[in-house]
């Protein structure tokens, strides 16, 4: 089994004529309310109008003014009648109706522009609306088709029907009626319409069909926040809980044109009653009092007129019973809702709402138009979004070319409303631009014209004979008369002219005896075929008896099917409204799950935002736990060596001090014992063996130069480092910081100023030439008399030269060696390594190689004999090595030699 594919839908009618016209574009200017008030519009001429900005309105860059100035098909200006505006605008639309075309008029504008005023008028002022109903009752009044001759179906089509089927219906709908109508149609009118056109002020149209019958149907409705509602629909009121309006739905019909379906379409006959149902309505219609207007529209309403004709038969007297001759035509009076901006309306709540529904559906409007024009003037095949709104997918037909469209645009020259009014303005320019194609006209009937005229003048001139004859009016009855006399033979002639004519009265006879006896048989013959027709009667009764229990029981059966279609249309109506109700739902739900998902981004983002600076901190707190491991980690390895090294430089000191007391209490005693015992030889030199020191090593002076500090070193810096050194001198441990950075030991070696690296020799501008043999050369070396940033940046070297007075009177020169390193600060530091010491001595030289003590006298000083001879004194010796367990620049004595005995 294969399954059968959907047939193709087919596609919509193009018109047959390929000719096109632009859309008619016309502008009405309204007066301003107040005299004094600033007007910003100016008609240039019938087809011109000029823009001005009002004053404290700029418009372009350069500050100056800008005016503007648009071109329309006509400009209406503050002087011209209603009459005047519909005789240009509304006048052609209603001939094309007439003649089987469709039309299109709207009314656009900002809010309190004038649209209502031109579409409906005032006593007095009647607008379009009126004026074109009145027209088209003044053309087809005479040949108006009798009430329910013409019935609309539910599909957007017409149907004909006889004249006796629309007597019968007329019967039922009136007894169906609970107040009888009244006959007359033109009933008592309220007063705001009565009197809207005046009877001077009417219009005819011309080129009228006479052969055609015609019936007028109109439907009002408006789209209310893009919902359509009937204003002319029926409903019951309930004062305790009334039913809210049920909104209609936009269909398509065979012929692919856009309709209401389930719309209230009244028959009219008369201009009064068309204006009367028209009312009815208005009042229906959602108005509001805005700051900008008492009575401001706040829907759309469209007006349907529509014109359903048909031809009359062969013989002019009927309607042609055919469906597919009937032309319907329509005229679409459409007011559309003023755009406007809610701070200026003042709008609240429900307001604000109805005010954004109705500028989305004119801008829906306006994309629609702007896509037409592009397709025309770019060639372009775009598809023009009908459906986004209910008022542009209504009206596709009319811009697909299926009738005439005009636009009137309704302006006010306040200059308070010149932003709208230049947006409204720019819209007309571009809808003029759009071209619609050119109805094509209405099929020719093929009977013969002039029908109805002649069967008019048949049936007058009948009745005025049979009125000069005194016979019955009816043409059924002299038919029947002439039929039996003309059958009957001819009498001869009945003049006697002789009394003893023999052959006249004979003749006479005999031909009424043949009258008689032809008489007496057609009496036989009537009266045959009158039993005939009496058993066909009652074969007929019989028949129609059986035909009405037929008809009794098929109607019993079409009861319990229009139930049943009644309950199923019931049933239909709970599921369109479930269904509307649960698209409304729908919609609410889709709107709620849009905030719901923006809400879930943004708070997808923001999670993602914090998570991204969580991982920031935290990586941002491991560097700072690992900065913060590393410092703790120096500063305790610091302070373990620090403290190291103040427990070894304190046992030094305490050592040194120790073993400083002892040469001093040896000293003195061997000079008390000496000069207790004079000729008693010195002890030997293994019994004064100084003690043992400690071998770690003395902490070095270090000594730094930041960056911050380098240019603002006291002017004393070369006492200042005279001061360190002899502090380093006498308590070996003492350590001088320039700044708080942290000292780094490298590795103690000995002098490499003959190397190949670079030196900063610091010479003191106060320091002396002594004019000694040996004088210290440094050599690719920077001399400078103060330390600065450059100087030690390109150097790995320091050395200081250092002058002071020794204990005996002379001056010494002390050359102060040290390694420049980098600081974590970016800056340099300088750590004393080595101290050179010159030192220049006058010596007496002994006669002889003796004690200087043999042959002196015993009262000498025989204590300074023993440390003034050389080998005494060359047994004293400086220790410079860094590192060593000696202090450097104590002396001290070596072992004295044994003398030989």
């Amino acid at each position: 089994f294969r399954k059968g594919k959907t047939p193709r839908r087919p596609p919509p009618r193009k018109p047959a004529s390929n000719q096109k016209d632009p859309v008619g574009v016309y502008c009405r200017v309204r007066p301003l309310g107040v005299e004094d008030e600033e007007c910003c519009i100016e008609v240039i001429s019938s087809t011109t109008i000029q823009l001005h900005a009002p004053e404290g309105f700029r418009t372009n860059r350069n500050g100056e003014y800008k005016e503007t100035q648009y071109s329309f098909k006509k400009v209406f200006g503050v002087s011209v009648s209603q009459m005047e505006l519909f005789e240009y605008v509304a006048k052609p639309l209603v001939d094309d109706l007439i003649h089987g075309k469709n039309g299109l008029l709207f009314t656009y504008g900002v809010t309190g522009s004038g649209k209502t005023f031109t579409m409906t008028g005032s006593p007095g002022q009647g607008g379009l609306l009126p004026r074109s109903l009145d027209m088209i009752f003044n053309s087809i009044g005479p040949y108006q088709a009798k009430r329910y001759v013409f019935k609309t179906d539910d599909k957007n089509g017409m149907e004909v029907q006889s004249e006796v089927d629309a007597l019968l219906e007329r019967q039922r709908r009136e007894n169906n009626l609970p107040v009888p109508k009244t006959p007359s149609s033109r009933q008592k009118l309220d007063p705001e319409i009565a009197d809207m056109i005046k009877p001077e002020e009417a219009y005819k149209a011309d080129g009228v069909d006479e052969d055609s019958s015609y019936s007028i149907f109109v439907s009002y409705i408006e789209i209310y926040n893009n919902y359509i509602y009937d204003l002319l629909e029926e409903t019951q009121e309930d004062a305790i809980k009334p039913k809210p309006p049920q909104s209609k739905i936009l269909r398509e019909d065979q012929n692919h044109n856009m309709y209401v379906a389930g719309c209230m379409e009244v028959e009219v006959k008369s201009a009064e009653e068309a204006f009367q149902v028209f009312w009815r309505g208005q009042k229906k219609r959602k108005v509001a009092n805005t700051r900008l207007n008492r009575e401001s529209s706040r829907s759309h309403s469209v007006f349907i007129i529509k014109l359903a004709q048909a031809p009359l038969d062969a013989d002019g007297d009927n309607i042609l019973q055919d469906k597919n001759q009937v032309t319907v035509s329509q005229l679409c009076l459409v007011d559309l809702a003023g755009s406007e901006r809610t701070g200026r309306t003042g709008a609240e709540g429900t307001r604000i709402r109805e005010a954004g529904n109705i500028n989305q559906s004119l801008l829906n409007l306006r994309t629609c138009i702007e896509i037409l024009r592009e397709n025309q003037m770019c060639g372009t095949n775009r598809m023009v979004p009908y459906r986004d709104s209910k008022v542009t997918h209504l009206f596709k037909n009319y811009f697909d070319g299926e009738g005439k469209v005009k636009m009137v645009v309704c302006v006010n020259p306040k200059a308070d409303d010149y932003e709208e009014t230049l947006l409204v303005m720019r819209f007309a320019e571009m809808t003029q631009e759009v071209e619609v194609a050119r109805p094509v006209d209405r099929p020719i009937c093929g009977f013969t014209p002039g029908r109805r005229h002649r069967n008019q003048a048949f049936k007058e001139e009948l009745s005025r004979k049979l009125e000069e004859r005194g016979g019955p009016i009816d043409r059924d009855v002299p038919t029947v008369i002439n039929h039996l006399v003309h059958s009957l033979p001819p009498l001869p002639s009945c003049e006697l002219t002789d009394p003893h004519d023999d052959i006249t009265l004979p003749r006479l006879i005999e031909a009424l005896q043949n009258r008689h006896r032809i008489r007496q048989m057609m009496t036989e013959e009537f009266n045959k075929a009158a039993n005939t027709m009496k058993s066909m009667l009652q074969d007929l009764d019989s028949n129609l008896i059986a035909k009405d229990n037929f008809i009794h029981e098929q109607n019993g059966k079409l009861g319990e099917k229009d139930k049943i279609i009644q309950a199923n249309k019931e049933e239909i109506e709970r599921l369109e409204k479930r269904a509307r109700m649960q698209e409304h739902k729908i919609d609410i739900l889709q709107k709620t799950t849009k905030i719901y998902e923006g809400d879930k981004r943004s708070l997808q983002h923001e999670l993602e935002t914090r998570e991204q600076r969580l991982q920031r901190e935290l990586s941002e707190k491991r560097r700072m736990e690992q900065r913060m491991h590393g410092v703790v980690s120096d500063t305790q390895h610091k302070w373990e060596k620090e403290c190291e090294r103040r427990v070894n430089a304190m046992q030094l000191e305490m050592q040194n001090k120790l073993w400083v007391k002892d040469e001093k209490l040896k000293q003195l005693k061997a000079i008390v014992t000496e000069s207790k015992t004079p000729g008693r030889p010195d002890p030997p030199p293994e019994e004064r063996l100084p003690a043992k020191r400690s071998a770690s090593p003395s902490p070095l002076p270090v000594c730094c130069f930041n960056n911050a500090h380098v240019e603002h070193l006291p002017s004393s810096f070369t006492s200042t480092v005279a001061w360190c050194i002899n502090e380093y001198t006498r308590d070996w441990t003492n350590t001088t910081n320039l700044n708080t950075t942290t000292p780094v030991r490298p590795l103690h070696r000995r002098s490499r100023s003959a190397g190949g690296e670079k030196w900063v020799d610091h010479k003191p501008a106060s320091s002396l030439d002594l004019g000694t043999v040996l004088q210290p050369v440094v050599p690719n070396a920077i001399q400078v008399s103060a330390p600065n940033e450059k100087a030690l940046s390109k150097c790995d070297r320091y050395v200081l030269t250092h002058q002071e007075v020794a204990s005996d009177g002379e001056i010494q020169t002390k050359l102060i060696k040290g390694e420049v390193i980098k600081t974590r600060g970016g800056g340099q530091a300088v750590q004393f390594t080595d101290i050179e010491t010159l030192r220049q001595e006058l010596t007496t030289i002994p006669s002889r190689k003796r004690k200087s003590s043999e042959g002196a006298p015993a009262n000498g000083n025989q204590s300074d004999g023993a440390w003034t001879d050389v080998e005494t004194r060359c047994s004293m010796a400086m220790e410079m090595r860094a590192g060593s367990n000696m202090a450097p620049g104590f002396e001290h004595h070596g072992i004295t030699k044994r003398r030989k005995p």
